[in-house]
């Protein structure tokens, strides 16, 4: 039986672990022909390439330089035929941090960090994908958070930056329709290797550090009552990527955080 993504083409930044890497996995079931993946760890891409050496093709590279993404787009053309699908995922945690938290230099730096790998880093993904995309009328699915949505999910920048997203989509899928569909998937809390920024002293910091504190803080406050992993989300992201399944579908956001939105307050 084919899978709902036949014969597609995706790009996904961020693809080396976690939610990215589970993501690549999911689309190689669904039947993709080839799947770009984007990384700065050569060796997380290395190990994914081997699962399907013929259908993955790994770029490292930084997702704040635009060159990254033009030589993604490049490869996807040069070894599959072109493009249908992006997934704008590669991020940074600020392990919520406050305002109050931070000195004027501290603020800038961490800030200028954050922002040009969370916003601007899918930006120039879009930027470099556009007309391959709109070639083939395909599709753009953003990681967007539940800190898109709700206060606490982060600190001041991350939350800053989440909920920019959902500004993005909506801006996209209007400027880029009707050739391109633009939708996100809003994870919850899930147990990755999401690391923080090099500014704060947090590149070696992972959320995922103390899985079991993690699993019972994230259980006790959401109503399914239990933190979700990578796998979890990657059927939205599925249903979003296929013109067949989600035709009609743009500039929606899909939550898939245990519930979060349905708490009393």
């Amino acid at each position: 039986m084919a899978g709902w993504l036949q014969d597609r083409v995706a790009l996904v930044t961020g693809a080396a672990d976690g939610l990215g890497r589970a993501v690549v996995t999911r689309f190689l079931r669904e039947g993709v022909t080839g799947v770009v993946a984007v990384d700065r760890d050569a060796d997380g891409l290395a190990a994914l390439k081997q699962t399907a050496p013929d259908r993955v093709v790994g770029v490292v590279g930084d997702v704040r330089a635009f060159s990254t993404h033009a030589h993604a787009v490049e490869q996807a053309c040069a070894h599959f035929g072109g493009l249908d699908i992006l997934v704008p995922n590669a991020g940074v945690f600020d392990f919520r941090r406050p305002l109050h938290g931070y000195t004027a230099q501290a603020l800038e730096a961490t800030m200028d960090e954050l922002m040009s790998i969370n916003l601007r880093g899918y930006l120039f993904a879009v930027l470099a994908a556009r007309k391959s995309l709109v070639a083939r009328r395909g599709n753009i699915v953003m990681t967007a958070s539940v800190a898109s949505f709700h206060a606490g999910g982060g600190g001041i920048l991350y939350t800053m930056a989440k909920h920019a997203i959902v500004g993005m989509v909506r801006q996209l899928a209007l400027e880029m329709s009707p050739e391109v569909r633009v939708n996100g998937v809003g994870p919850g809390g899930t147990l990755t290797r999401l690391r923080g920024t090099e500014a704060l002293g947090h590149g070696a910091r992972s959320i995922g550090v103390d899985a079991a504190l993690f699993n019972a803080r994230i259980a006790a406050a959401t109503p399914l009552a239990f933190a979700q992993t990578p796998d979890d989300h990657t059927g939205l992201y599925v249903l979003l990527a296929s013109n067949k399944n989600s035709r009609a579908v743009t500039g929606q956001i899909y939550l898939s955080d245990g519930g979060i939105g349905a708490r009393s307050i």
